[in-house]
């Protein structure tokens, strides 16, 4: 072998290695699904998780939901309980302050950047899915186009490890906002807010965008902060 063929080989083996760092493994995957089900509500504070439903459902190996439940629990999403198992987390006024204290970083600074036309369209989306929800009466569907409102403003960037970031921010929020939607119209409150946001990034009026985002967002935490304070 000559040196160049033993550099690109050696080459070939780093990038290869690179690779299978980087692919996600089952595990992942599986705390992926559970961290969005969290965020579009389909897993509620204090719901009991086990291992073999999980495992049934997603066809993958009861190990594997371990691994994933061990992922979610280093993010304070679920909790372990000895001698009773694994819940869904309930989370109180310090998380909601760490939470928007880590929103007003990413989602601001995503939505001063601005984004393509096809990232703007996605937040447009999401704004007339809110609408169409709130048309039908549909207050979790409501709810879950705001997190889709959210995240589509995040995905300006285009950097996945912002959306990963996101992903797990936007299962805290939908968390601790099930205790605020006792409140049958909890999230109507945020549909003209979010269209405005929506207007000024459309027209190009990118620090207006990001000074009403902030004023938004400082208003939903004292909202949360208030309801949580209980």
């Amino acid at each position: 072998m000559t040196t160049s063929d033993a550099v690109a080989s050696t080459a070939h083996g780093a990038s290869a290695a690179r690779l299978r760092v980087t692919v996600p493994s089952v595990a992942d995957r599986v705390a992926a699904e559970l961290r969005l089900q969290l965020a579009e509500g389909v897993l509620l504070p204090g719901t009991r998780l086990t291992e073999s439903a999980i495992a049934d459902d997603l066809g993958v190996s009861r190990n594997t939901v371990r691994e994933a439940f061990a992922e979610l629990a280093a993010e304070r999403l679920v909790v372990r309980l000895p001698n009773r198992g694994v819940f869904v987390a309930s989370l109180g006024p310090g998380d909601i302050h760490d939470v928007y204290t880590v929103r007003r970083f990413i989602e601001v600074s995503a939505i001063r950047a601005g984004g393509s036309p096809g990232r703007v369209a996605a937040v447009r989306a999401a704004v007339e899915e809110g609408r169409a929800a709130a048309a039908a009466d549909d207050e979790e569907a409501l709810g879950t186009a705001n997190q889709h409102f959210h995240g589509a403003i995040v995905a300006l960037a285009e950097s996945r490890r912002l959306d990963t970031i996101m992903s797990q921010v936007l299962a805290e929020m939908r968390l601790f906002f099930h205790k605020a939607t006792l409140d049958a119209h909890f999230y109507r409150g945020y549909l003209d807010d979010n269209e405005e946001i929506c207007a000024a990034l459309e027209a190009g009026e990118l620090d207006r965008a990001a000074g009403l985002l902030l004023a938004y967002l400082d208003r939903s935490e004292e909202k949360q902060s208030a309801v949580h304070g209980d």
